[in-house]
Formats: C-alpha cells, structure tokens, sequence
C-alpha cells in the first residue's frame, strides 16, 4: 500500500483508482524512487484549460500537467492533471484504449517529477523510450 497517494477522476473512467495505484507502485520500485506526496488528477477539458491558464499562462488545452515540487529527483512530491477528453480523444488517434493511454498519461507525469523532460528533440526521444518500456512493462497490470 502506498500512503500519501491520492487519486480523483472527475467522472467514472475505464481505469480504476486500484489500477493506478499499482502502477506507481510498480514504477517506484522500478526506478527506485521514493514518494513523499502525489496526487493524480483526472478532469474535464475545461478544467485543464483553467490550470494551464492560471498557473503557465497558456491559452489552450493539454493532455497533461504536471506540478513537482520536489527538489530531489529521487523523491516524489507532486501533482498530475490529466484531461479525460485529450486522452480518449488520443485513444482514437493512436487506436490504443482508453485505459492505455491514460496509462501512457500517468507513466509520462511520473517521468515528468523523476527529472524527464522532453522540450528539447533528443529529451524528449528519451523520455519517449523510457515511457515505452514503462508502457510494455505495466500493460498488461491494467488488462
């Protein structure tokens, strides 16, 4: 069990909250990383687009956005906004599930608060591997 993790959808979605937490589990155990503090939020559109507008002052929609506030990269303590219909929207587009991309969404926030980046082409091609793998590995965790 992993205390101080906090998952909320804003509505009934495919992927469980069970799901999610055996997928950061899995991940801190594979990167040796420890959590202080997450929280895993899946919301609306029109909520993304507020927290874009408010907090990076960006005018449009995301898929995701992800808060560290940890100094360490070892150490977790951060916040992850998903937009459910950036992500079923992209399930389509890549002909993945709905359950896979959101796990694609959660793996990429991790990465996100462990120190990856992907502002720049060869960032963002680790990053990319790295999620792969994650992506491979945990699959069949949410099936």
């Amino acid at each position: 069990m992993i205390k101080n993790l906090t998952v909320f959808f804003y509505k009934k979605s495919q992927l469980t909250k069970r799901e999610v937490k055996k997928i950061v589990r899995l991940m801190l155990a594979d990167l040796s990383i420890e959590l202080t503090s997450l929280q895993i939020n899946v919301l609306s559109d029109s909520q993304i687009l507020e927290l874009n507008k408010k907090h990076l002052g960006h005018d449009y929609n995301t898929d995701i956005i992800t808060f560290n506030y940890s100094e360490n990269a070892s150490i977790i303590d951060g916040e992850i906004f998903i937009s459910l219909e950036d992500a079923e929207f992209n399930a389509i587009k890549y002909k993945v599930t709905l359950k896979e991309e959101l796990l694609r969404l959660i793996i990429h926030g991790i990465l996100h608060l462990v120190g990856y980046d992907d502002l720049s082409s060869s960032d963002k091609r680790k990053m990319k591997s790295k999620e792969n793998y994650f992506v491979k590995k945990l699959k069949n965790e949410i099936n």
